[in-house]
């Protein structure tokens, strides 16, 4: 009886990180508190979507960096595609609007890197429980991203206009295909162009939109509802 309330309460984890060390010292970490058991890693988005629809897990440690498809192009997939999984994005983003794009997309919490050991395991206890959790490094940043009360309407009004002004009819197409995680050749075959054609798309974008990564431009088009 005892080791099947045992394996009841055991919180099944995957890792989503690009880093193989950190990876492996995460793993070799969590496994070491007996409530957590890490079940599957992936190194990119994909797989990890592939790997969480397949062993089912109670939470997900997602890095928002990863290569191709971001970690917040894949909660948004996760999310639409009904996961129960909690996710909880472990990064070292610290943008405030980062967190609120992170928590938008179906998030359930946003830990820093150097969070301790003994702090991500109590995080990843809470949010299996339910819980929701930013942590402190970013909390601050992330509260001065929500409005004051007054002329909210009329500043999101303008914001997202001259937003939207900036991009061409062509570049709004491919910044929708660019939130939901399309790769420059996903988005080419779905225009009907070439890559090259699809990647100077995404440049321009990044440029008009003054961010430096799609992971910026995806948080952007999110929180300011220019798609």
């Amino acid at each position: 009886m005892t080791e099947i309330l045992e394996k009841q309460e055991e919180i099944k984890v995957i890792i989503v990180e690009d880093y193989k060390l950190t990876r492996v010292g995460l793993k070799s970490t969590l496994n070491e508190y007996e409530h957590i058991n890490v079940i599957g890693e992936a190194e990119d988005a994909q797989e990890g979507i592939d790997i969480i629809q397949k062993l089912k897990p109670d939470v997900v440690l997602m890095d928002l960096g990863l290569p191709g498809m971001n970690g917040l192009e894949a909660t948004m997939k996760l999310k639409e595609q009904g996961s129960d999984a909690k996710i909880i994005i472990l990064t070292s983003h610290e943008r405030g609007e980062e967190v609120i794009a992170a928590l938008g997309a179906g998030a359930n919490a946003y830990c820093l890197k150097d969070i301790s050991p003994q702090t991500l395991s109590e995080v990843i206890k809470n949010v299996a429980e339910g819980a929701c959790w930013v942590d402190p490094g970013v909390s601050s940043a992330a509260l001065n991203f929500f409005p004051k009360p007054e002329n909210v309407s009329l500043i999101q009004s303008t914001e997202v206009q001259d937003a939207r002004a900036q991009l061409t009819e062509r570049e709004l197409e491919v910044l929708k295909h660019l939130v939901k995680g399309k790769s420059n050749t996903e988005i080419a075959k779905e225009l009907i162009v070439s890559v090259h054609t699809a990647k100077a798309h995404v440049c321009s974008i990044l440029q008009k939109l003054c961010v430096d990564d799609r992971v910026q431009a995806a948080v952007k088009a999110i929180k300011e509802n220019i798609i």
